[in-house]
């Protein structure tokens, strides 16, 4: 790969937000985290929290364009979105799960709401894996 898509760095950096909006909608998850993890009623400054998430999506979009394209022969037949969302999944699993559930085994935490966080992150970080795979080889899109 010798250039960047930002196109697909766009997309794959608002994919959490467009993703946790309707994730932890109160009709999906949402209520069930209030309740279980007891949540402030003190509104945040949407605009601070929007662009914080936005910079720090920016920096897990970075680092899995570098991840998805690191290994050996990773130009040609497997840049296809399948294989970013493997990539994704990958990354979800062994790195952001065991996370979660350290901090949440230390904060003391309920099971529930670590599994709803932890499958959070791996649906969205499957489908930034496969935006980013995906469209920085257009060629392979279709294969």
């Amino acid at each position: 790969m010798d250039t960047i898509n930002w196109l697909s760095m766009i997309l794959s950096t608002i994919t959490p937000l467009v993703i946790g909006v309707a994730y932890f909608h109160k009709n999906l998850f949402g209520k069930v985290l209030t309740d279980t993890i007891g949540v402030s009623d003190k509104k945040p400054n949407t605009i601070v929290l929007i662009i914080v998430a936005l910079i720090l999506s920016f920096f897990l979009s970075f680092f899995l364009l570098n991840f998805n394209n690191s290994g050996i022969n990773q130009e040609g037949d497997f840049d296809t979105f399948g294989h970013g969302v493997w990539h994704g999944v990958f990354v979800a699993i062994t790195v952001v799960s065991p996370i979660v559930f350290i901090t949440g085994l230390f904060s003391r935490q309920r099971l529930k709401p670590l599994l709803i966080i932890a499958l959070y992150w791996i649906i969205t970080l499957a489908l930034m894996g496969g935006i980013i795979d995906a469209m920085n080889h257009w060629e392979n899109v279709l294969i």
